[in-house]
């Protein structure tokens, strides 16, 4: 049999799947089978590779050749240059910003340079509908291990002495979860997935089930042997179709090799896994809404205790842990748990996975070490500001979480540092802003987020989240006064201290970090009905320089209200009451004669 010389690897992720990666893959294997080169190269298809800036991503092995920015249209190129006569397609190459130069290999890329990829391991390398790829990378030797090796107390002691925290935004360790669920007696528990990820710009969690569906397999069943369970329960949002689609394959191909079901690998240990599809509510990210919509209720919160872990879904003990947590479980007990603690920081061991968006010139997925400043994300594994902007603030946690500016830029991240600046670690979306955009506004963006996925249980939440939306549109308005910016931090922390679960105790947190942080922009919308970001537009004025203005009429011409009058070759005005602020104007004009004030 004539041996493979070239694989080619096509990102098959979301975002390169929008991009047509699909069509990518599809030509590669007609034109390999054309040049009757189908023996000798042969064409994967993988999860996401994390630069999704730069997708589709085609990655040549063994020589790491990492083309970007791939059409279905360069397809051919790549085969005869790369694959025939052996040369590098160097337009297809990565631009380094800064020198110009052309990189060949990911090694080299200041994206990649600080990521260690623990929980995204696979992502990018393997085929995640074909089983014997992700065992042919250790896959299900940590669940042989167990099985055969440790007892379950053994395993979950491994579990806590790694100190892994929970991933879905609580922090809470992970061994300790399992090592109470274990201790409570019962005829029958289960092991619960969140794959409920819910915060704006966030793919974390949907991008290891595409790419590496497996590991969450082979975690849970680690999970259920050490909690005394024999089923398992994967919540997952029906808006993730090729997530679910490769779970599905992954799980088939898991019971057709013994690894899921009765008796697996021969043992006494039987575990088995369903899914349960939830309709997008950012609540049901909470584990005991997560439940009750997994009964068939509404997705509403209940006051703790009883935890899960004592009574969960049907009242039986359930421990729920969340996709990207499961994902380093296998790797724990390969590779051990002093291994794992030596990574990260005193109180936050490992890494973690952030979907790094906003104004960002790499926008992309990406895995790092506990401890590395934010500077380091955003400068050198972000390349920076897109445009050359000025950089304003991150919003680390989601719509949980809080504004971080220039002066938090050299904090390292972990739990405890994001915490003490006003921010939140969360399940770890991260979008970045720039001096175009408000303060206010973005404070504004997330209650009104919060405030439509808000169950309404609670009156803190429900009404309150609904009170700060309204004070902050006032003010946006250019309608708010200074008592309201002291109705906004008292009203916050009411929220924050009475709310019964916990999305009404952090859903204050983007205002009262932006209150902390920008407060003189609060104070000009309040006092000088001004926003210098020029969003809220209520407090936007175009204003046509007279001098700069030559009449050409093409600002009045383009204006959808005839908001705008002149004579020809005469300065030009504009009616602010008629004005509805769309930028036509300043979009059109050739001569810098309109501004915002």
């Amino acid at each position: 049999m004539t041996q493979i010389k070239y694989h080619m690897l096509v990102c098959g992720g979301t975002g390169c799947h929008a991009s047509q990666s699909d069509q990518i893959l599809k030509v590669f294997q007609e034109q390999i089978i054309a040049h009757g080169l189908d023996t000798e190269v042969q064409v994967i298809k993988t999860g996401c590779f994390g630069f999704c800036e730069k997708g589709p991503i085609v990655k040549m092995m063994p020589d790491n050749t990492f083309y970007t920015q791939v059409t279905p249209a360069d397809c051919s190129e790549i085969l005869e240059e790369h694959i025939i006569k052996g040369r590098r397609v160097n337009r297809l190459l990565y631009e380094n910003p800064e020198t110009g130069e052309k990189v060949s290999d990911s090694k080299h890329m200041g994206f990649y340079k600080k990521q260690i990829r623990i929980a995204l391991r696979n992502c990018g390398f393997i085929n995640p509908e074909n089983i014997d790829e992700y065992i042919a990378r250790d896959g299900y030797m940590a669940l042989g291990k167990v099985l055969t090796e440790l007892t379950p107390e053994a395993t979950i002691e491994i579990i806590k002495k790694s100190g892994l925290r929970g991933r879905g935004g609580g922090g809470f360790p992970t061994g300790l979860k399992w090592e109470i669920t274990r201790a409570v007696k019962a005829d029958q528990k289960y092991v619960v997935c969140n794959a409920d990820e819910g915060d704006p710009g966030a793919f974390m969690d949907r991008s290891v089930l595409e790419g590496d569906p497996h590991t969450v397999l082979e975690a849970m069943a680690i999970n259920g042997y050490c909690t005394g369970a024999d089923k398992g329960l994967i919540y997952i949002r029906a808006e993730y179709p090729l997530a679910v689609e490769r779970l599905k394959i992954a799980m088939k191909q898991a019971r057709e090799y013994g690894l899921l079901g009765k008796n697996i690998l021969g043992t006494d240990f039987s575990f088995d896994i369903d899914i349960r599809y939830g309709a997008g509510a950012f609540v049901c990210g909470e584990e005991t809404a997560l439940i009750h919509s997994m009964e068939g209720l509404r997705g509403e919160p209940t006051v703790k205790p009883p935890f899960p872990s004592e009574s969960g879904y049907m009242g039986k003990p359930s421990n729920v842990n969340n996709v990207e947590t499961y994902a380093n479980i296998p790797v724990i007990l390969n590779k051990g748990a002093a291994w794992f603690a030596a990574i990260g920081t005193e109180k936050s061991k490992g890494t973690k996975v952030f979907a790094l968006a906003g104004k960002i010139n790499n926008v992309g997925l990406i895995e790092v070490p506990m401890g590395i400043t934010l500077r380091e994300v955003i400068y050198e594994i972000g390349g920076g500001i897109k445009g050359g902007k000025k950089f304003k603030s991150v919003q680390t946690g989601g719509p949980s979480g809080g504004c971080l500016t220039q002066r938090h830029l050299d904090t390292p991240i972990d739990y405890d540092n994001l915490l003490a600046a006003g921010s939140m670690m969360g399940s770890g979306g991260m979008i970045v802003m720039d001096e175009d955009d408000c303060a206010v506004g973005m404070a504004k963006f997330y209650l009104d987020f919060t405030v439509e996925e808000s169950c309404g249980k609670c009156s803190p939440c429900r009404i309150g989240n609904k009170r700060l939306y309204e004070i902050l549109e006032k003010i946006t308005q250019g309608n708010g006064t200074i008592e309201d910016l002291d109705k906004l931090r008292n009203l916050s922390h009411v929220i924050k201290d009475t709310s019964l679960c916990g999305l009404g105790q952090t859903s204050p947190n983007p205002v009262l970090s932006t209150l902390d942080n920008f407060y003189d922009e609060y104070l000009e919308h309040v006092t000088s009905k001004k926003c210098r970001a020029g969003n809220c537009k209520s407090l936007m004025q175009y204003m046509i320089i007279p001098e700069n203005c030559i009449g050409c009429t093409l600002c009045a011409r383009n204006c959808p209200v005839n908001a705008i009058t002149g004579e020809r070759k005469q300065p030009h005005l504009i009616d602010q009451d008629k004005c509805i602020k769309c930028g036509a104007c300043m979009e059109k004009c050739k001569f810098n004669a309109i501004f915002i004030n």
